[in-house]
């Protein structure tokens, strides 16, 4: 992901005007859906805690793309639905519960850690040949041990997970999974419009530019 992508990144916003001439439908982007632009604009990733590029994504990049949004632009985080098993649904609602905590960034990094084996925050590449590791995550007390290293107590994790608003979480994930297409992990899709071609996406100021010139496209 982004093999051409320079070790330091300097992210340079440059006019809409320009973001016009440079990405084209189709290529760099797929109109999905036919809504109106929100009056918020957003970009929303769909992502897997199973997936070795959502991890790299999440530690090496994702932070860098929130700094280049424009201050307009919000960014939202769902789980796809790719097992469709009792464990699979278990950790879509930990992101839900993840949500509801202002340290979102270090309870993912720690899911993302326990589901993918110890070690994550050291930057290797969990995609290399011969890499192994022991999943911790077989269960839902398996997820409140994960909470619990941040003083979230097992009561305090149920109330959150069983709530009506979960429920609804989980319920819109799983719609717009299909809705939109999603395939494969990450995606992100722009305004609940806009799907980006990741393949296109040469180095992190291309993703930046074109999220955010799908966000303010009127």
């Amino acid at each position: 992901m982004f093999k051409h992508l320079a070790l330091a990144v300097t992210l340079a916003i440059a006019p809409l005007s320009t973001f016009a001439a440079q990405f084209v439908e189709g290529k760099h982007y797929t109109q999905i859906s036919n809504k109106m632009v929100p009056s918020e604009p957003k970009v929303t990733e769909f992502f897997s805690f199973y997936c070795h590029n959502c991890f790299n994504m999440e530690t090496k990049y994702i932070p860098e793309i929130k700094a280049g949004l424009d201050k307009q632009v919000t960014f939202d985080t769902k789980h796809v639905d790719f097992m469709n098993s009792d464990i699979g649904t278990e950790v879509m609602r930990a992101l839900a519960v993840i949500h509801t905590f202002d340290n979102q960034e270090a309870l993912k990094v720690a899911m993302f850690g326990a589901i993918q084996g110890e070690g994550n925050d050291s930057g290797h590449d969990h995609s290399a040949p011969g890499h192994e590791h022991a999943p911790e995550i077989n269960s839902r007390d398996d997820i409140k041990k994960v909470f619990a290293k941040f003083d979230i107590d097992g009561a305090k994790y149920d109330a959150l997970a069983d709530s009506p608003e979960t429920e609804k979480k989980l319920s819109l994930w799983r719609q717009q999974q299909v809705m939109f297409r999603i395939q494969s992990v990450p995606t992100f899709i722009v305004n609940d419009k806009y799907a980006i071609n990741m393949n296109e996406m040469r180095t992190l100021d291309d993703l930046v530019n074109v999220m955010n010139y799908l966000a303010l496209k009127k």
